[in-house]
């Protein structure tokens, strides 16, 4: 029983082989279909290197930062060669790189559920905004603050913040009340200048001095013929050719020098030549002759004057000189108790067409005896004008006579009614108010 027993646990205890004292195959052969089993899906291992090497392909910046960051430099050299790099690159590949970080980015943003983002979900869908709306497009945000806040915070602007003094604030006013005013002055200036300008005028002093009396010898005459006014040094052309009496016609011939009145007599014949010229007129209107008469209120009777005509010299001396209104178109007509007179006719006050100031002179040379007679019909009353000719229309009469000015006159008349009835309706409701 004893080696019986003995043998049993020796038996018990030896490794199973099989035949030739090898391992058991079929226990090898058993585990090993157990583990084909398990792992019989597994890939091959090339396939999985090159699926691996798929997905992390980078393109050349991702792949040049990503060599950059495992070189092992510091943070600032990393940083200073991404800026060479990314500063190197033309403008295409700098969006390519901006396309590559928000993909990046959105890849690494995961929806967050809470109570306030499903509030904004709610409130958007409330609004009829979309959850998505793109950032150009910010939802319209109203202003929830009152008038007093809203006008309190302008006061703050306006004021810096209180830094502006009350000196400050006056310094504003006139700084705007000088703008306002040069404004006005170029405005005024530029309409008006003739009124300005006329006292100012002091015709060329080239002349030389002559005496009131001298003989018509003193004078050579020239091919132009001209009125000669030595006290105020006036040596102007004088046009004949015109032979209409009308009043733009004669405003027209002004421009190239003074006009001789169709209706009345030559130089040496007997009756009234007369001479219209311009006393003033806007420095922006052409002609050179705007300031031919501006002195000649400053004759007086006995001084002399000359008219070239026909290759003579005609002398006359002042007898009168008077204003009148323009209606007073009888100084047109012979001078009573004389024989052979010239008329000098200008605007008076210089720069205005208000009235009309004649000088008449009387012919002492040659004597008028050898006169001839008058080759236009005598001057009755229905053929006298209605008005004596002016200075013409004024920069500001020919703005506002135009289709421009007109408009532009009645927007400013509108703009200033809209606006004075704005204010009595302010006014209006403050009284209301209090």
């Amino acid at each position: 029983m004893a080696n019986h027993t003995h043998q049993d646990d020796s038996d018990t205890h030896q490794p199973i082989v099989g035949d030739g004292g090898a391992p058991n195959q079929s226990a090898v052969e058993l585990i090993r279909e157990k583990v084909d089993r398990m792992y019989g899906n597994e890939p091959d291992a090339n396939q999985e290197a090159a699926e691996v090497e798929q997905a992390t392909h980078r393109s050349k910046h991702q792949q040049f930062m990503y060599e950059l960051g495992a070189s092992g430099k510091d943070l600032a050299t990393i940083q200073t060669e991404w800026h060479n790099y990314y500063q190197g690159l033309p403008a295409k590949e700098k969006h390519q790189v901006w396309q590559e970080f928000y993909a990046s980015q959105s890849r690494l943003v995961t929806p967050v559920h809470s109570k306030s983002s499903t509030k904004l979900a709610q409130r958007l869908a409330k609004n009829k905004q979309p959850v998505g709306r793109p950032r150009s497009e910010p939802p319209k945000l109203r202003d929830v603050r009152s008038a007093k806040e809203v006008q309190h915070v302008i006061r703050h602007n306006v004021t810096a913040g209180g830094k502006l003094q009350a000196k400050h604030q006056l310094q504003s006013l006139f700084f705007g009340l000088g703008i306002g005013l040069l404004f006005v002055f170029i405005f005024m200036f530029g309409f008006f200048n003739e009124v300005f300008i006329a006292p100012l005028i002091q015709p060329s002093r080239a002349q030389a001095d002559t005496p009131l009396i001298v003989s018509a010898t003193s004078v050579a005459p020239t091919t132009t013929p001209e009125v000669i006014i030595p006290k105020i040094n006036v040596e102007i052309p004088i046009d004949y050719s015109e032979t209409s009496t009308s009043e733009a016609a004669i405003e027209n011939d002004l421009e190239d020098g003074v006009v001789h009145y169709p209706t009345t007599v030559l130089p040496g014949q007997d009756g009234n030549a007369a001479f219209f010229g311009h006393s003033s007129n806007n420095i922006f209107n052409p002609g050179k002759y705007k300031f031919a008469f501006v002195l000649l209120h400053t004759l007086v009777d006995g001084d002399t004057f000359y008219l070239t005509y026909n290759d003579k010299i005609y002398v006359y001396k002042v007898i009168s000189h008077t204003v009148v209104s323009p209606s007073d178109v009888g100084v047109l007509g012979p001078v009573s108790g004389q024989t052979a007179t010239a008329t000098l006719i200008t605007c008076d006050p210089p720069g205005t067409s208000i009235n009309r100031l004649i000088v008449v002179g009387q012919q002492i040379s040659p004597d008028p005896s050898g006169d001839t007679q008058p080759t236009v019909s005598p001057i009755s009353t229905t053929t006298l004008p209605t008005q004596l000719p002016g200075n013409g229309q004024t920069l500001w009469g020919r703005f506002i006579s135009t289709q421009v000015g007109k408009l532009t006159i009645t927007v400013i008349l509108g703009a200033a009614a809209i606006l004075s009835l704005r204010a009595l309706h302010r006014h209006s409701l403050r009284r209301r108010s209090t």
